[in-house]
């Protein structure tokens, strides 16, 4: 195996386990731990590890801030994906809240297109202008101040109006999840309030949210993970991410 190979070996066991060992990674590859450290040495100065006594963790990477219309078009068919798992959990009657996300965006499309009668309620303008296609649907917005930059209603006035609310089911999305803090991420503070304020809504809180995110860090954190119910994401996490996870009694989709 070439050294490039090995390298990407290694990125990809980080993202999968959170964490690689030197002797392992020596045996695996059958070269010797001082060729293992410098990959890793070369690794973390790529700034894609954190190297640490006997091994290494995957170093959090901070994601850029990308308005809602544009972070639609980044991991499309992973988003899809989530948006098909979550609205096979609808059902007729029930009352849900979607907030501010590009994969709640996908999933208002699928209830748009759909025959289900339901009542969703909304903090976010294109949710809102997407689900207007279908007058079997009931909508709800919690209006307050329009933060143009965040694509809908949060702060104040919305959390008192979402206040108000109780639903069925709360889809929630994150720019980061850190399974060590138990923190759930976003970008901006109203956003994240907002959040908090939906989530006290849901009688079942739903992270949807692509796997990548586990490596992601935020700004500000808005939950715990024990406020979280459930995780819908497109594929299955790592095993250490998986533990941590069940721990904390969140349901895995």
């Amino acid at each position: 195996m070439f050294a490039k190979e090995r390298l990407n070996k290694i990125i990809d066991m980080l993202h999968n386990e959170g964490k690689v060992v030197v002797k392992e990674l020596s045996e695996m590859f059958n070269v010797s731990e001082d060729a293992i450290r410098k990959d890793l040495k070369y690794l973390e100065n790529e700034g894609l590890l954190e190297r640490i006594y006997g091994g290494a963790i995957l170093k959090k990477q901070i994601p850029q801030y990308i308005r809602v219309e544009e972070r639609i078009k980044h991991n499309i068919e992973a988003k899809k994906k989530i948006a098909d798992k979550a609205f096979s959990l609808l059902k007729d009657g029930e009352t849900i809240f979607l907030d501010i996300s590009s994969i709640n965006m996908i999933l208002a499309e699928k209830i748009a297109k759909s025959q289900l009668g339901i009542t969703v309620i909304s903090n976010s303008i294109d949710i809102l202008h997407i689900l207007c296609r279908n007058s079997n649907i009931q909508i709800i917005s919690p209006g307050g101040i329009l933060y143009q930059n965040v694509g809908g209603f949060v702060g104040s006035a919305a959390i008192e109006a979402i206040s108000k609310y109780t639903v069925q089911k709360a889809f929630i999305g994150s720019c980061g999840v850190d399974v060590i803090n138990k923190s759930v991420n976003t970008f901006n503070v109203e956003d994240g309030n907002t959040k908090k304020a939906i989530i006290k809504s849901g009688k079942e809180v739903i992270l949807v949210m692509e796997n990548e995110k586990f490596y992601f860090d935020g700004v500000y954190k808005f939950a715990d993970l024990e406020d979280i119910d459930t995780i819908i994401t497109d594929k299955e996490p790592s095993k250490t991410i998986k533990d941590k996870l069940e721990k904390y009694k969140i349901k895995i989709i």
